[in-house]
């Protein structure tokens, strides 16, 4: 019967295998192969040995030749090693062949990336999304698990009681199983959408408070959660862990000069990010799409930087949230030393550096923030009825009164406020000011 496995299998010790078919790849193999090597201590799975293997052609049966595949399975018994996990995505027929014939558990990086989130998932969302993405994973597979009734039959043998017969028995179960395991993903999707709807509800309650917004965005480890805990002074899970973070949180957060803001935490990206991950986290990171601006933070103290950053956007683009005003920020700089903090600076000019661990670049940060609040925002001369006080109020809340005269029984001030808000004074716009509003700091 199809059941979705909640917790990853129990594994002690794992060899690590990254493919690769031209010379001009082995740099990018070797450092995607170290941040499988990170992934997989994620897993708390011990680590025999990581191996780069080149090869000349892509073999569709087990992605590498006999011989070499041979070597591998050698070697990873000889480690005394209970799992083989690939780097490189493998079709469910590869993995299915290479465990018929190491008799050894074979994963690869997608299966690994979902152990994590099954791992870290918090909320009923995050848990339903991961739920809904292994399913849709292992649904293809479905054979590799009923690979053991061919051997337990005698192979290919075709009388009765044989092979033929287990193999039968296996084949009619597997489309048992993929029946139920269709259903069950209809029915995690319908949950998911109705989790969906509830959040719009919260979303909508948050948005009548009428408060521009910020999502944080970047590669996972970067140090999104600790800038949010930085700013709002708040307890948001962070650790220095690949994928600490699965559930959005948000914060409301006070600039210094007053303007108020709410920050996002969003779930971090990483190279070879399976497409059914971010299909089923579409949801959770609409909080970017909707935001007004993207704070994107970039791990300086990373070799592979630049790779991080082009991952993070190309994510981004996916989800239609690449078009957004992003703020660049790169942290961990207490980390580098000086030549490499100038090399960032040439990599990225427009960027805000920062290290939260030490608070520096911080007020930085802000006041850039504070700019692209201020990209929105209106300076207009306003005639409002005494009696109105509940919009002047409105104003020192959300705004700020620059200059401020009682005339008659009106008060004349000049003040910035939101474009959202422009509806709300239209009214009280005085005539030199009609002729269409003016952005201003």
């Amino acid at each position: 019967m199809f059941e979705v496995r909640e917790k990853p299998q129990l594994v002690e010790k794992a060899l690590l295998i990254g493919v690769y078919y031209d010379k001009s790849e082995a740099d990018e193999a070797a450092s995607l192969l170290e941040e499988l090597r990170e992934l997989v201590e994620t897993l708390n799975i011990g680590i025999g040995k990581t191996t780069l293997v080149k090869v000349r052609e892509t073999y569709p049966s087990h992605l590498m030749g006999k011989g070499k595949m041979a070597e591998m399975i050698e070697l990873a018994k000889e480690l005394g090693c209970d799992c083989i996990i690939f780097d490189n995505e493998l079709s469910p027929n590869q993995q299915r062949n290479w465990e018929t014939d190491s008799n050894i558990l074979v994963i690869d990086r997608h299966e690994v990336i979902l152990d994590i989130f099954s791992m870290r998932a918090r909320s009923k969302e995050a848990r339903l999304q991961v739920q809904l993405a292994r399913m849709q994973y292992t649904l293809p597979r479905m054979a590799r698990m009923w690979s053991h009734l061919d051997r337990q039959g005698g192979g290919s043998g075709g009388g009765k009681g044989g092979g033929g017969a287990a193999r039968g028995e296996g084949e009619k179960q597997i489309e048992v199983d993929r029946r139920l395991a269709r259903k069950k993903i209809d029915r995690v999707k319908a949950e998911l959408e109705r989790v969906k709807k509830q959040r719009k509800t919260q979303r909508k309650e948050r948005n009548r408070a009428d408060l521009p917004h910020a999502a944080i965005v970047g590669y996972t480890n970067a140090g999104k959660s600790s800038l949010l805990n930085c700013l709002t002074e708040s307890t948001v899970l962070a650790e220095d862990k690949l994928f600490a973070t699965l559930d959005t949180t948000t914060r409301k957060f006070n600039l210094e000069d007053g303007q108020t803001i709410l920050l996002t935490d969003t779930v971090g990206f990483v190279r070879r990010l399976p497409h059914d991950l971010v299909e089923s986290f579409k949801a959770t990171l609409e909080e970017a799409l909707l935001a007004n601006f993207l704070i994107h933070v970039i791990d300086g103290s990373s070799k592979d930087v630049i790779d991080h950053h082009e991952t993070t956007m190309d994510v981004l683009k996916e989800l239609g949230a690449d078009e957004k005003k992003i703020v660049p920020v790169v942290n961990k700089i207490d980390l580098i030393d000086e030549s490499r903090l100038w090399e960032l600076k040439n990599n990225f000019p427009e960027a805000v550096f920062i290290s939260v661990k030490n608070a520096h670049g911080i007020n930085d940060l802000m006041d850039k923030m504070a700019d692209m609040l201020l990209q929105n925002v209106v300076r207009h001369s306003l005639r409002i009825p005494q009696s109105r006080q509940d919009l002047i109020a409105f104003l020192h809340r959300e705004g700020k009164i620059l200059s401020q005269d009682y005339v008659g029984n009106d008060i004349i001030l000049t003040a910035t406020y939101s474009k959202r808000f422009l509806a709300k004074f239209a009214e009280f716009v005085m005539a030199e000011t009609m002729k269409g509003p003016t952005t201003g700091k």
